[in-house]
């Protein structure tokens, strides 16, 4: 918000208050985010770079990436401050909790993907890929149930407090592209009904996403399509299947966030 204006002074010949009135009316003038110049990167693994290596070793368990999207974007474009808080393994609690200290009136760039641990993404995979087909769209379905009836509000919370925090900031909501290419080219793993079940899980998601970021006056930045022909199972693979370590499986590859996710985001950051 621009302060108002401060009112002008009659003058009486004395110089000293015109110079006075004219000091604070240039102050008055300059925009209250002039200085909003920082960037500070929230969310979970898919926003840390999980997958795609490179990880800074003082992130510890947090596996932040030199090669993750925001690290990219930040070399390339030397906001006046960086805070990497991006964490794998991040609730929609956990960023209320531990990735907010960051944000100030000075922080003009936040982006964030997250919501996808909240859903149990990772036992849903699990499940997924070691108990078959049934016990998959059963986990699937406990997921999406999730999403669509108590995720919203989470999202709310953490994007409520964002703003409250950092009131001068653009803020950029990513989501989660799809996992499986269906029909594709992998001829083991999980079936295509359980792939298929998958994706729709993370268009609910996504969805979901969408709605409380546009709620909160963010920019929503979809990556789904960016990530068309490069899911599991395509001839040219930008997300891992089930991989060692095994934290990086359903992960972005380096060349997902450079080629997925930068592209995506920068253009939202605009």
């Amino acid at each position: 918000m621009r302060p108002p204006r401060a009112r002008s002074l009659r003058t009486t010949g004395i110089a000293a208050l015109s110079v006075l009135a004219l000091g604070f009316t240039g102050l008055a003038i300059a925009p209250a985010n002039a200085a909003a110049t920082g960037y500070v990167a929230l969310g979970d693994s898919y926003s840390s770079g999980v997958g795609s290596g490179s990880y800074i070793s003082s992130s510890g368990d947090c596996e932040d990436s030199t090669l993750a999207y925001p690290y990219l974007w930040q070399q390339a474009n030397h906001p006046g401050s960086f805070d990497f808080a991006a964490c794998s393994g991040a609730t929609t609690a956990d960023v209320l909790s531990s990735q907010l200290s960051g944000l100030s009136a000075s922080t003009g760039l936040v982006s964030i993907s997250i919501g996808g641990n909240d859903a149990g993404f990772s036992n849903t995979m699990e499940t997924c890929v070691l108990d078959g087909t049934s016990s998959c769209l059963s986990a699937v379905a406990t997921a999406e149930s999730f999403v669509n009836t108590q995720l919203g509000a989470k999202l709310s919370a953490v994007y409520a407090a964002i703003r409250k925090d950092a009131p001068n900031a653009h803020v950029v909501v990513l989501d989660y592209p799809h996992l499986y290419q269906v029909p594709g080219d992998c001829l083991f793993g999980i079936s295509n009904t359980s792939r298929n079940a998958i994706n729709g899980a993370a268009d609910d998601l996504d969805g979901v996403i969408s709605t409380e970021a546009a709620d909160a006056g963010f920019t929503f930045a979809d990556v789904r399509s960016a990530f068309d022909g490069h899911e599991i199972c395509s001839d040219d693979e930008w997300l891992h299947s089930t991989t060692l370590p095994i934290d990086e499986s359903y992960h972005p590859t380096s060349t997902g966030q450079a080629d997925g996710f930068l592209p995506v985001f920068s253009s939202a950051v605009g």
